[in-house]
């Protein structure tokens, strides 16, 4: 099995285990790792998770797997391009309803709804504006399927419309835990309050593994969630240090904090940082001028 779970051969369809398989979308990147991972889950009557991106080659690789199956639901844990455009050529081909928390603004925190009222309108991963789903679902309901039953998480923080499913002791996690990578938080699609909080609701539910929107299985899912806890509390404090040394804007706090990473992620780390600045801000440890935003000079309150 962990052979064949480390094969990222895109359109391949991999048995993770019983009644459950993954076909890897052909999209690498450095915010993709290998591409995105579409789950079948079921036997004789299947769901789909996270279609992926609009590609003819990923959808033909999901028919090949579903191999005539019935096709009961589509889930897409949330609506950022690699995940859900694919949702509605999927549903008229296989006639299966799309199943999600709700458009791409749902969810969304009343400050990130601020930011973005005030003109910060991407958070730069590229979101899927027109995404609505047929039927949208709730923090703590219940999806029932043919020998499967999933549990609807809401987590958000990597999106407003996250979610993720509990599937007996695992978890198909999104972008939320993924083992190769901490999710990226970027305003005004991302919240790092919101983030944090969801991290926490899961280590209160879920203990087992995670299959995670990109990158291999989660073997341990409360030890990775820790992990992810610490990591953006030390974050916080590298951000809180250098501001002691006097203020600063959010380009010179990336290249402080940010040493060991290619030029090319820099922007996204400096999204990472802003949403911490956010998170900060709204728990008045630091001060923006001349108000929250972007180019705004953060100092220690």
């Amino acid at each position: 099995m962990i052979a064949r779970e480390n094969d990222w051969t895109p359109g391949k369809a991999i048995d993770l285990r019983p009644g459950l398989l993954r076909v890897l979308a052909p999209n690498p990147s450095s915010m993709t790792l290998h591409g995105t991972n579409t789950y079948i889950l079921g036997e004789a009557s299947v769901a789909v998770i996270d279609p992926g991106p609009d590609s003819s080659a990923h959808l033909a690789a999901i028919l090949a797997a579903i191999g005539g199956r019935r096709v009961s639901h589509i889930i897409v844990t949330h609506s950022h391009l690699d995940h859900a455009p694919l949702a509605r050529p999927l549903a008229r081909t296989c006639r299966a309803p799309i199943i999600a928390f709700g458009d791409s603004l749902a969810g969304r925190s009343d400050v990130m709804i601020g930011l973005a009222d005030s003109g910060l309108t991407t958070g730069g991963e590229g979101v899927d504006s027109t995404f609505a789903p047929d039927i949208a679902v709730s923090d703590g309901d219940m999806i029932p399927g043919d020998s499967w039953q999933l549990k609807v998480i809401h987590t958000p923080g990597h999106f407003g419309n996250h979610i993720c499913l509990q599937w007996d002791d695992a978890l198909f996690s999104g972008d939320h835990v993924m083992q190769w990578a901490s999710s990226l938080v970027s305003p005004p699609d991302g919240d790092l309050g919101d983030y944090m909080a969801s991290c926490r609701k899961l280590t209160r539910r879920v203990g087992g593994p995670a299959y995670p929107g990109h990158g291999s299985v989660v073997t341990n899912l409360t030890e990775r969630v820790d992990w992810l806890i610490a990591h953006r509390l030390q974050r916080e404090a590298q951000i809180i240090a250098v501001l002691h040394l006097g203020p600063s804007a959010i380009g010179q706090l990336t290249a402080v904090i940010y040493t060991d990473i290619t030029p090319a992620l820099l922007p996204a780390a400096a999204r990472n940082v802003f949403a911490h600045l956010i998170d900060l801000h709204v728990r008045n440890i630091v001060t923006a001028v001349p108000d929250l935003r972007a180019d705004a000079t953060f100092s220690m309150a």
